[in-house]
């Protein structure tokens, strides 16, 4: 297992890139607002040096949701943190991202949740959902709510890095986790190709999430 130290600096250049890419193609989303108790709430945190909102990743993953549940009510909240690209800002992002999920489950008790990161925003999804990381800590969603959380989707995830997968390490999210990692990508393989890390929004990653976190919410009724 490599030391934390060399794979920081791994998703630090990563992280320029996409920031660089996202400015340059100025396909970066605004922060979303979600519905008041829609059926379904996409609670996603965008990767390191990206503008606010859900980003490069969540963005075709919450349409391509959208698309799958035709007939239910999708709304989508953006992660309110810095993604800092020094990798210091995730356990902000985890409180955020719980204190959102317990704010619109009070609310809506009928509504469900789909929780989603990408890069360091996999890492927020992690410590939100109670999986220790060293980028960090912050709060973490009550268990008695983790029945409303449908499906879990995250993008090159640094946890795996430490051989470490939601789908083993949790017992209670790991049953309804989708996890995706490109061969080669620096930042979840352990790789040396930063285009790997940079294509989940449009290689198809994001569609198969989209279908896979679906099933889940259909499962729930």
């Amino acid at each position: 297992m490599r030391p934390i130290r060399s794979w920081k600096k791994k998703i630090l250049a990563v992280a320029m890139t996409a920031t660089a890419g996202t400015m340059g193609a100025g396909i970066a989303a605004s922060p979303a607002v979600a519905a008041t108790c829609s059926d379904v709430d996409v609670v996603f945190a965008r990767g390191s040096g990206e503008l606010p909102g859900l980003g490069i990743t969540g963005t075709p993953f919450v349409n391509s949701l959208k698309q799958n549940l035709s007939g239910k009510s999708v709304s989508s909240y953006a992660v309110n943190y810095a993604a800092d690209v020094a990798q210091l800002s995730a356990g902000a992002g985890a409180t955020d991202m719980t204190r959102h999920v317990r704010s619109v489950a009070a609310s809506c008790p009928n509504t469900k949740f789909v929780l989603g990161g990408y890069s360091q925003g996999a890492s927020v999804t992690d410590i939100s959902i109670g999986i220790p990381t060293l980028l960090g800590s912050g709060e973490t969603i009550p268990t008695n709510l983790a029945p409303r959380v449908a499906a879990v989707v995250v993008f090159g995830n640094p946890l795996a890095l430490y051989g470490q997968k939601i789908t083993t390490v949790s017992p209670l999210y790991g049953p309804k986790a989708k996890e995706f990692c490109n061969l080669g990508d620096p930042v979840c393989a352990a790789g040396f190709n930063v285009y790997a890390h940079l294509t989940y929004g449009f290689d198809g990653s994001t569609t198969n999430g989209a279908t896979f976190a679906a099933q889940k919410v259909r499962a729930l009724g």
